[in-house]
């Protein structure tokens, strides 16, 4: 029996274009490059496996992760496709992306996110560090929310896109953004966006990556609930 590790879990209808997973095995006779190759002849098509690798034994694809980056996509209902159903959020209007990037600034740093959790979190901590938080114009009817951090709470991704597009449609300020997250009160949180726009993106395994030093309670390697 051959356990696989995967860097993180997701909710369900949530995709990963960045997985990461690992197993040890004892048989020496395959070439680490080969499974793969494999690995792809035998998982349907839902599932593709980008390449394979030979690590030390110091690896762990979820306890050694340094940061972990997640995509949410939203598109305009007039431009959404039948083959779009599924793979994004159809929102109309799009709010103003710099009105959404003045809140998502507000999100760099080292926060508690207790607003932006679900009820069924079971974190010790809903302290989390924020690397990278910004929406990107993707043509004209697609933004993405692209946000990166050592790791995520309950829903948190989900719950801050929601949340964002709802203030920026309404022309919230990012004064009243701020407040709702320094309320550490969930019922301060406006929707949860669903499922079918948010990508796990990428993780990354490097320590210098990102400069600053996490905080002891927070190391890099906790394992984050489905964001």
């Amino acid at each position: 029996k051959t356990i696989v590790e995967g860097s993180g879990r997701t909710d369900s209808g949530v995709h990963a274009a960045g997985q990461v997973c690992h197993f040890d095995i004892c048989n020496k006779s395959v070439p680490a490059k080969a499974f793969a190759i494999a690995l792809n002849s035998n998982l349907p098509d839902t599932i593709r496996v980008l390449s394979s690798d030979e690590t030390d034994g110091s690896f762990h694809a979820r306890f050694t992760a340094m940061a972990r980056e997640y995509r949410y996509f939203v598109k305009k209902t007039e431009a959404f496709l039948p083959f779009d159903r599924g793979r994004v959020w159809k929102v109309s209007p799009l709010p103003d992306l710099s009105l959404l990037n003045s809140y998502a600034k507000l999100l760099v740093g080292t926060h508690d996110f207790s607003t932006f959790t679900a009820s069924g979190d079971s974190s010790s901590s809903r302290v989390r560090d924020i690397y990278r938080a910004e929406w990107v114009d993707e043509g004209g009817s697609v933004y993405s929310f692209r946000i990166t951090g050592n790791a995520f709470l309950y829903r948190m991704v989900r719950s801050l896109a929601g949340t964002m597009i709802d203030a920026g449609r309404a022309g919230e300020s990012p004064e009243s953004f701020a407040e709702r997250l320094e309320s550490r009160d969930r019922t301060r949180a406006l929707r949860t966006a669903p499922s079918d726009g948010l990508y796990l993106w990428r993780i990354s395994y490097d320590p210098d990556e990102f400069p600053d030093e996490l905080p002891d309670e927070i190391p890099a390697g906790i394992p984050e609930e489905d964001a």
